[in-house]
């Protein structure tokens, strides 16, 4: 199976995911994030944010929908019966806070073989309603049996 290199430097339509208070709390709990910043609005205006803040890793919760619609286009043609997840990276900048309206972009930044595996890269960058970036991704898929 040959890979598809069509969808590189390809771009999808921003995902908008609006932070709800009581789910960043749910993720804190499941992640054992035990700080009163992640439940308390006034803990965490009095640790300098503007609200509820997310715990770092709650980028995946926002992030993940806009990077399935990359994933899953048939431009890029991943196999996902081969697929096996292969690293992520993130640079975290302004802290994502309850009631912050996230518009999250994905762009594919390559698609090659090595050594019969199949490596896609995708970038994800994430803003708050303010313009500010709130995190960049780097997200890589390994599929099996390429060549």
């Amino acid at each position: 199976m040959a890979i598809k290199t069509d969808a590189v430097g390809k771009s999808w339509e921003p995902v908008s995911f609006e932070v709800e208070a009581a789910r960043i709390t749910q993720y804190a709990d499941v992640v054992g994030e035990a700080s009163p910043i992640h439940r308390d609005a006034e803990a965490a205006r009095a640790a300098g944010y503007r609200d509820v803040v997310a715990p770092p890793m709650f980028a995946v919760v926002y992030s993940l929908p806009a990077l399935g619609a990359a994933l899953f286009d048939e431009e890029v043609g991943m196999d996902f019966a081969r697929m096996v997840h292969g690293a992520q990276e993130f640079v975290w900048g302004e802290p994502v806070c309850a009631d912050d309206v996230l518009s999250t972009t994905v762009t594919c930044k390559s698609i090659d073989e090595r050594a019969g595996l199949g490596f896609y890269v995708f970038e994800s960058v994430s803003t708050n309603q303010d313009g500010a970036e709130t995190v960049r991704g780097t997200w890589t898929n390994i599929v099996r049996g390429v060549s």
